[in-house]
């Protein structure tokens, strides 16, 4: 009778399951379709399976920002048109030039400030809910843009005001004008705390905007324990 025949064996050094093998497949074929240089995958960190990635956010947040504070230039233009205006007489006194307030108790100053602040609050809960309605999902990287562009849109405005306003040199226009004629103060804002009313609006209308129709996560409810569990 004949001995059965047996596979050959497997060349020197190597063995059936030899770790050190060379791997096969498609991996093996092409691993730079699968890991970057260092061998990990090429997925970055601004990746995000659950939403549209921390660069896309980047992107949304810079266009956010551009957007408000280019809404400082129509701030600017209402406040100069709406502003009540200040009156000021000069007057000559031993040669030399004085300004005055035509009428010491008037409140046109304060109301130059007020005007300012109300469209700053109107800018801001406007430009919060168009924030909104364009992306509901909200995040980090929208709602600093939003605040920094109501702050950067504030500050345009207010020096587009003053540049459309009266000049500021009161002596000179006192003088063009001639003694005793009245004539209107430059547009200024005295209380700078108006300039964060805008991103101030802003964020409080856009964060209640968001808890109140924004989306909501699955909630997560504990188990039934009167339903078997799967596998049981």
């Amino acid at each position: 009778m004949s001995a059965p025949l047996t596979p050959p064996p497997p060349p020197h050094g190597h063995s059936a399951r030899d770790p050190w093998q060379s791997p096969s497949g498609p991996a093996a074929q092409d691993p730079a379709r699968h890991a970057g240089k260092s061998g990990y995958p090429r997925r970055g960190w601004w990746d995000d399976q659950d939403g549209p990635g921390m660069k896309q956010e980047l992107r949304e947040a810079a266009v956010t920002l551009v957007a408000v504070a280019l809404g400082g230039l129509l701030l600017g233009a209402l406040w100069w048109w709406l502003a009540p205006r200040v009156p000021l007489v000069g007057e000559v006194s031993g040669g030399n030039w004085a300004v005055y307030l035509k009428d010491s108790e008037g409140e046109q100053g304060i109301g130059v400030d007020g005007t300012f602040t109300l469209l700053a609050l109107a800018f801001g809960a406007l430009s919060a809910l168009v924030v909104f309605l364009v992306r509901r999902r909200g995040g980090v990287p929208l709602v600093v843009a939003l605040a920094a562009g109501g702050l950067l849109g504030s500050v345009l405005a207010w020096r587009l005001g003053v540049w459309l306003g009266p000049p500021e040199d009161v002596m000179a226009q006192a003088r063009s004008v001639g003694q005793g004629v009245t004539f209107d103060a430059p547009l200024q804002l005295s209380a700078k705390g108006a300039l964060l009313a805008w991103p101030f609006a802003a964020l409080v209308v856009h964060l209640g905007l968001t808890s109140l129709f924004g989306p909501r996560d699955p909630e997560d409810f504990p188990p039934d324990p009167h339903v078997p569990a799967p596998g049981a």
